[in-house]
């Protein structure tokens, strides 16, 4: 059974870390100082999708200003990915934002994950740049 989880305590903050840690460290060998910055703090607030009771998708909540949500450190585990479970957590947090009171969701997305996202009505905003090691886009939408 799918369950998505929204809030700021330490275990839900563990879990977005376990996902973290295996796609973003040893699935794509990001360094792990450069995926856990100084925005993992005790009031941020995450997302994370558990499957029978095991997180296997996650993404960081965060303004990018007053009008602006930005989906962040977003990923599902490997063996979970293709089942429609990175839409659901993605609406998720959408209308999260949109309860909050944000206009628009700007985010990074990894040049293998855009037609995901065009699926989801984002739109490239910037040219292909290098972030970490990956081959990335700015990607936006009108919530």
């Amino acid at each position: 059974m799918d369950k998505i989880s929204f809030g700021c305590q330490n275990s839900l903050q563990a879990a977005a870390f376990y996902v973290r840690y295996h796609v973003f460290v040893l699935e794509q060998k990001i360094k792990p100082e450069w995926e856990f910055d100084s925005l993992d703090d005790k009031k941020r607030k995450y997302f994370v999708l558990f499957k029978d009771e095991i997180p296997v998708a996650s993404v960081r909540y965060q303004a990018w200003d007053q009008k602006t949500i930005q989906p962040d450190r977003f990923c599902v585990l490997k063996a979970y990915r293709n089942r429609g479970l990175g839409r659901k957590l993605l609406t998720a947090y959408e209308k999260q934002a949109k309860k909050d009171g944000y206009i628009f969701s700007q985010l990074t997305a990894e040049v293998t994950a855009i037609y995901f996202y065009q699926k989801l009505n984002y739109q490239i905003i910037s040219d292909v740049f290098l972030e970490d090691g990956i081959l990335c886009q700015k990607m936006a939408k009108k919530l």
